[in-house]
């Protein structure tokens, strides 16, 4: 995957970052904890002071798309594509 498609997930998970957050029903910090990041990345990232990296995209990402109350929103803001997944999973179109 290249880093323009890359930047582009990040930045859809950096803009829907507190929804998703909010609607898992957590606080910055138990995030940060399930994430294995500090409560002070999560604030930044979702104030946008910081940029969120490609690890802790993915680790997100797992995180809500674990949880049935997010992954309907993961899809929605295409925060997950087809081509993110295949992507993943190693295969090109």
């Amino acid at each position: 995957m290249n880093e323009e498609l890359k930047r582009l997930y990040i930045d859809r998970m950096v803009e829907n970052l507190t929804v998703l957050r909010a609607k898992l029903g957590v606080t910055q910090s138990e995030l940060a904890e399930i994430a294995g990041i500090s409560r002070q990345t999560i604030l930044s990232v979702e104030k946008k002071q910081r940029g969120m990296t490609w690890n802790m995209f993915l680790a997100l990402l797992y995180i809500f798309t674990a949880n049935e109350k997010t992954v309907p929103l993961v899809d929605l803001f295409e925060i997950r594509t087809d081509e993110l997944v295949e992507a993943m999973q190693g295969k090109k179109k």
